[in-house]
């Protein structure tokens, strides 16, 4: 029984020529040089067919697996292009070199399956034609999902597994060394347009960009200038890491062949469907040096390698293909007849022998795929032979003859165990996602050619847990030791925040400071929003802690507040005194004129105010609040309604000319007293209402100062406190009119002027406190309010009372009757 594989033995390799004599001057001027493809057997290629060979030998030495059964094999060239592929096919078809189309010439079909591969091209032009005769037909290349056909193809089964993890895979991989700013390299073609799918979505997720993307058409020309080389976006882009996705047999890999004057220091992620080794001339400094490459896991063939080195031609006689490998490596002539090594020249050498990039012994992916397809069909025939499925085929020189489609059958569901230990299905339905060994490609010097695993990657497990590396085996591109970056913008780092720039990738930004009270700690680098920090705490100067914020308030034991507690308390023993010195004099003209009773009530009133003061200062307490706020307005509401009936009773003194007039009567009964209890009435009606609807409480204010926590009083209804302050202000401007138009009246007992300048006085300052107030925040608003408080009152005891103990204490002289009627004599 016969297997046949279709096999891509043969690739282009680049010759380099000038376009001229004058070679060396245009290169030198960067003028345009062609490269040629040369088609020669590759023997990375031909791995594939030393592991079928490999494979059906085993099985012929194993007595448990086909007993008296012998495989064979026959081994076409597929490609390089569709053409050759099809003269092939139909050579084997047929059984002649002039093809006769649905015949056959052979006089024992023997065949039983095919192998093909690597490409979908190759595999689908088999699986066109073959469904017309239902040969069973496996392929070794990487997984199609288009192949899974039923009805386009019938009898073809894939022996790669499903790589739909690749894509996540390599951006996990991104992610772990931080390279945001990644090149893409793929072939044109349906596979490299379906990993493009793939991974774009999960780099967008990941918030990887793409910093060029370059397709290599599938029929890519040949003929290549340098300068369109050396300045393409894979050497002129900032992108230290390059993903390739291709195949080293296509146009993707010719382009890379003709880079041999160009050592761009790039860190490549591939596959290993990308052969690197043989992409690059024979340099010291290999610029695919510190390669990683992602190869489908699987279990090595121990004896595979020992079967390598023992394969000459002269072992293998029949074997064109080997003998062309001997005299391409070894100088081995053959024979033109037989195209046979002649002689013993083919002992002379060994696949060994020849450099890494050129040959790896140890088995690449593709051709364990081959290794277990042989297995499956083995393993199939085997089967049906158990089963006895077609006794009658034994009856003439018990040889073995059966119809080869009967196989498709067995196929569909073989599951089996390889010598390696690997499970085995050729059933869609087990196509799973496969585990990846991460490889590093050791080139330097060039030609060491060492794929050193490094890693591996099993979408299975949880995110954070796939992937997993081994850094310190890694070796980088030439020049590089330590982990490079491939990022389009430095990391922002702690305290600060992204700021993108316009029209261009996510990953291409500006590094701002964080606002104000937000923080980016040292863990989050590349934040594109700073963190805000909890009330209770404040960004550090650096914008990369929240600190703890002190509570405070307006207290005694700071400067501020020490320096107005002494300046009320001051003010207060000065109006004391100014009491005293009144109640000392009470019989004495100054005293008595304008009526020494409103006199003490004002006294008493603006000790009372310098007092209250007090309330402001010190942690604020439920009590304080309520108390600041009411006190200050009845109090100052006494104040400036004593100033307005002092004013009154001034002009109704001067005005009143004859005894019978009924102002004198008025004067008499002391009436202006009451304008006191009546104003402070309706400001204590107010007051109630303000407490009765949304009084005063304690409250926190965390954003007035910087890294501190002000314990404030709410003021509650804000409605209610302009209310009491817009009484306040309509009342002492009441007062400052009238004791305006007072202030011409003769001055011998009149302090009409003094009022005027006091209400003045007063005025000013609370004009002036609404703006400032506003304007400040924390405890300086609270140390306005307080010297407010103080600049007002002191106003007015000033400018009232001061002139008169002036007149008092230091010319007694002029504070007797005889002195002022004098004066008024005088005048």
């Amino acid at each position: 029984m016969v297997i046949s594989a279709f096999l891509p033995l043969y690739t282009y390799q680049t010759s380099q020529h000038a376009d001229g004599p004058e070679s060396t001057e245009m290169y030198a001027r960067g003028i345009q040089q062609s490269f040629t493809g040369i088609l020669k057997i590759s023997p990375n290629n031909y791995q594939f067919a030393i592991a079928l060979t490999f494979a059906i030998e085993e099985i012929n030495r194993n007595p448990l697996l086909l007993p008296n059964v012998s495989l064979g094999y026959s081994i076409y060239n597929a490609g390089p292009h569709d053409e050759d592929t099809t003269l092939s096919l139909f050579f084997w078809i047929t059984g002649k070199k002039k093809f006769m189309p649905n015949y056959t010439c052979r006089k024992e079909e023997k065949s039983v399956a095919v192998i093909t591969g690597t490409t979908w091209e190759i595999s689908s032009l088999f699986g066109t034609f073959l469904k017309l005769y239902k040969y069973p037909q496996l392929t070794f290349g990487p997984f199609e999902p288009n192949l899974y056909d039923p009805i386009k193809y019938p009898s073809l089964y894939q022996m790669a597994t499903k790589d739909s993890s690749l894509a996540l895979g390599i951006v996990t991989l991104m992610v772990y060394f931080r390279w945001n700013w990644v090149g893409l390299v793929i072939s044109e073609e349906d596979k490299g347009v379906e990993f493009l799918s793939e991974l774009i979505p999960e780099m967008e997720k990941n918030r990887v960009c793409v910093a060029f993307l370059e397709m290599i058409p599938a029929n890519h020309l040949f003929n290549m200038r340098e300068y369109d080389v050396q300045y393409s976006p894979i050497v002129m882009n900032s992108a230290k890491v390059i993903i390739i996705y291709g195949k080293t047999d296509s146009a993707l890999g010719l382009f890379f062949r003709r880079w041999e004057h160009v050592l761009s220091w790039k860190i490549w992620v591939t596959t290993s469907q990308w052969e690197v080794a043989s992409a690059m001339r024979h340099f010291i400094l290999d610029s695919f040096h510190g390669t990683l490459i992602f190869s489908k896991h699987h279990s090595e063939i121990s004896t595979f390698k020992t079967f390598v080195k023992t394969l000459t031609p002269s072992k293998y006689p029949k074997d064109i293909f080997l003998a062309r490998l001997w005299e391409n490596y070894f100088s081995c002539a053959l024979s033109d007849t037989f195209c046979r090594a002649e002689g013993n020249c083919s002992s002379r050498g060994s696949l060994e022998w020849l450099p890494r990039f050129q040959f790896d012994t140890a088995m690449s992916e593709g051709s364990y795929n081959v290794y277990n397809a042989v297995y499956a069909v083995a393993h199939s025939l085997h089967k049906m032979l158990i089963q006895q499925v077609d006794v009658q085929a034994m009856r003439n020189d018990r040889r073995i003859k059966f119809h080869h489609w009967k196989l498709n059958k067995i196929l569909k569901n073989i599951e089996f165990t390889n010598p390696g230990g690997d499970p085995v299905s050729l059933k869609p339905s087990e196509k799973v996602h496969v585990d990846f060994d991460i490889l590093n490609f050791w080139n330097f010097p060039q030609g060491l050619g060492y794929n050193v695993k490094v890693g591996t990657f099993s979408p299975y497990l949880p995110p954070g847990k796939q992937l997993t590396l081994l850094e310190d085996r890694i070796e980088w591109s030439v020049g590089e030791k330590e982990t490079p970056t491939s990022v389009c913008s430095e990391s922002c780092g702690p305290g600060f925040r992204k700021s993108l720039q316009e029209g261009k990738a996510v990953c291409c930004f500006d590094c701002s400071l964080c606002p104000n009270n937000e923080i980016s700690n040292g863990t989050d680098t590349d934040i594109d929003h700073c963190v805000t920090c909890p009330d209770d705490q404040y960004a550090n100067t650096e914008r990369t802690h929240c600190l703890q914020k002190s509570v405070t308030f307006l207290a005694y034991g700071n400067h501020l507040g020490m320096t107005l507690a002494g300046m009320a308390l001051c003010l207060c023993l000065l109006t004391g005194l100014i009491i005293w010195i009144f109640v000392k004099h009470q019989n004495t003209p100054v005293v008595k004129a304008n009526n020494s009773t409103l006199s003490y009530i004002l006294l008493i009133s603006l000790k009372l105010s310098f007092l209250c003061s007090l309330f402001f200062i010190g942690q604020p307490k439920t009590a304080t609040c309520i108390l600041q706020q009411i006190t200050f307005g009845v109090v100052f509401t006494v104040s400036v309604s004593t100033v307005l009936a002092k004013t009154i009773t001034v002009v109704l003194a001067f005005k009143i000319t004859t005894p019978e007039r009924k102002m004198r009567r008025l004067l008499k009964s002391g009436a202006p007293k009451f304008i006191i209890p009546m104003c402070t009435i309706v400001q204590i009606i107010l007051c109630g209402i303000w407490l009765g609807t949304s009084p005063p409480f304690v409250d926190t204010d965390a954003h007035s100062e910087h890294g501190q926590i002000i314990i404030v009083c709410n003021k509650g209804s804000v409605t209610a406190f302009y209310c009491i302050m817009g009484y306040l202000g309509a009342l002492s401007i009441g007062s400052f009119i009238v004791a305006f138009l007072a202030r011409n009246l003769p001055d011998t007992f009149n302090e009409a002027k003094y009022l005027t300048f006091s209400m003045l006085v007063f005025c000013s300052v609370w004009v002036t406190f609404l703006p400032v107030y506003h304007s400040t925040k924390g405890k300086v608003m609270v140390a306005v309010e307080v010297f407010s408080i103080l600049a007002s009152s002191t106003g007015l005891l000033g400018c009232i009372f001061i002139p008169k103990c002036y007149i008092i204490l230091m010319r007694p002289d002029k504070n007797t009757l005889e002195a002022l009627k004098n004066r008024v004599h005088w005048k």
